[in-house]
């Protein structure tokens, strides 16, 4: 059994960050971002936050990066990136994430010049089947979460004795996911995406997805807040909303939330 703790982790951490300062760092706002960039506030070096602003990204997650940027204060540049330039990722193959991530970190290496480029990657993302990563290997983008073995439970637990906003943030992911694969993306089917969930958020959802696949609505929602859909009349009205949004059906998944649902087939298909 390890005796590293996630306080000697921090402490790597610290370390490791005032070694390749000065950086950039991939900033999307969410639980790991956030106390990566907090860690380099801590670590006292040089260093800028850059968001890549893309359809992929909902509005709301934009939004809150601007009030982290204000309530943390540090440097931060936002890079605008049009939907036509993520090219291949467009046609939502197994491989999306691959060519997104490819997109954007080459624009954020090419803003960062000669500094180090890093993000936000921590131990347990090397699970489930992540594209994205070999694009972040290959364009040599650091890790130094992952690197020095802290988990999401323990950045969690980090980020509250820290005090940050994000400690308890429902976890994030592009709203390119909710997309079966094989569907090409487009930005009608994003703005749906993002209005649908939008509006179960309006509803007290906190964790949950809304899948299209193929114009059918395929709702996820956490354990913990999948009574809260029982209510025949906020069903009638979740339904009513997401048909006028242009869904043909709207489904409620029996079994709760899983985060990269989307990847199951592939991952059965490669055990086979």
């Amino acid at each position: 059994m390890s005796t590293v703790t996630k306080e000697d982790k921090y402490k790597l951490l610290i370390n490791k960050l005032k070694k390749l300062s000065p950086f950039v760092l991939a900033f999307s706002g969410g639980v790991d971002s956030t106390f990566l960039t907090a860690a380099a506030l801590d670590a006292e070096v040089e260093f800028e936050a850059v968001t890549v602003n893309t359809p992929f990204v909902a509005d709301r997650e934009i939004n809150e990066v601007e009030k982290l940027v204000k309530k943390l204060q540090f440097e931060h540049k936002e890079i605008e990136v049009e939907l036509a330039e993520l090219k291949t990722a467009l046609d939502n193959t197994a491989e999306r994430c691959y060519f997104c991530k490819e997109s954007i970190f080459s624009k954020i290496i090419d803003y960062a010049g000669d500094r180090e480029v890093i993000e936000g990657s921590n131990l347990d993302d090397t699970g489930d089947y992540r594209p994205g990563r070999k694009a972040l290997k290959e364009l040599q983008v650091k890790s130094p979460l992952l690197e020095v073995g802290l988990t999401k439970k323990e950045i969690r637990e980090l980020s509250k004795k820290m005090k940050l906003p994000t400690w308890n943030k429902a976890t994030l992911s592009c709203l390119a996911t909710r997309i079966s694969y094989n569907d090409p993306i487009t930005a009608q089917k994003l703005e749906k995406i993002d209005l649908a969930e939008e509006l179960m958020r309006k509803n007290g959802f906190e964790q949950f997805r809304v899948r299209d696949h193929n114009n059918l609505a395929r709702i996820e929602i956490a354990p913990q807040e999948r009574s809260k859909i029982l209510d025949l009349n906020l069903m009638d009205k979740i339904h009513s909303k997401l048909i006028k949004l242009g869904f043909k059906y709207v489904t409620l998944d029996l079994s709760a939330y899983e985060s990269g649902s989307m990847n199951k087939e592939i991952l059965e298909g490669e055990n086979e």
